[in-house]
């Protein structure tokens, strides 16, 4: 079996709806899902919720920014629909239930969704939660804002933390490096050998996303055998890595 760990990009998001605890129980149930990533917000009154978008509009019957509404408001609205009738009723889960359900299974991948001044106190409403369960080794927590690595490491330097690198400009390594990170989460597109080399050189974990298709999971998987394949289809990856 390759090497290649398979993370499942908002809990198995191929078949139930994005970030909900239908799609990480469809993620659990698959024995070889050995991470998922999931993104986390603020409700108004400081509840970490998981959700990907800043509006409630595409992934819910809701309307508005969630860093407006009450958790009490969001748990109500129907995140399940859009995906298909079987998940009608579905909810936004808070980040407590979705490390209820996780905790000793899987490890997870936690991106903060946030920039510049938009989530006053959500890195240690988020690190407070999984302190609270005993889940510190289980987890990495990342973002695409620096400042939110560095506050995280202020916080409790025991965490672990990681960039995520989307940009065809720059140096990710040292990008890494000066953020004392060691977890890169990087487009798949933005991965080559030499890159993938030097990092799993230097003990940083490489997650590359959003990979759907056979064919791009073995170009990683023959890239080097420490990079995670994140994506929307577990199902493909175990087709395409389980097989006799």
């Amino acid at each position: 079996m390759m090497k290649n760990l398979c993370v499942a990009h908002r809990g198995y998001s191929g078949k139930a709806p994005e970030n909900t605890l239908a799609a990480v129980r469809m993620a659990l149930a698959l024995p070889f899902v050995r991470w998922m990533e999931i993104d986390v917000q603020l409700s108004k009154d400081g509840v970490p919720v998981v959700i990907h978008d800043f509006s409630l509009d595409r992934t819910t019957n809701g309307h508005g920014k969630v860093k407006h509404m009450d958790w009490e408001h969001i748990r109500r609205l129907d995140a399940g629909s859009w995906k298909g009738r079987a998940f009608r009723g579905e909810k936004v889960p808070s980040l407590d239930e979705v490390l209820t359900l996780a905790s000793g299974k899987l490890r997870l991948n936690i991106e903060l969704k946030t920039t510049g001044d938009m989530y006053p106190g959500l890195e240690r409403a988020v690190m407070d939660l999984i302190s609270a369960k005993g889940m510190q080794g289980e987890v990495v927590l990342t973002s695409f804002d620096a400042a939110v690595l560095q506050r995280i490491k202020e916080l409790d330097p025991r965490f672990r933390t990681g960039l995520i690198y989307d940009s065809r400009q720059g140096d990710p390594a040292q990008k890494v490096h000066e953020l004392n990170c060691s977890f890169l989460s990087i487009s798949s597109a933005r991965l080559n050998p030499k890159l993938a080399g030097l990092l799993a050189e230097r003990g940083i974990q490489i997650m590359a996303w959003t990979v759907n298709k056979a064919k791009e999971m073995r170009r990683l998987a023959d890239m080097h055998s420490d990079i995670m394949i994140c994506t929307n289809r577990p199902d493909v990856w175990g087709d395409t890595f389980l097989k006799i």
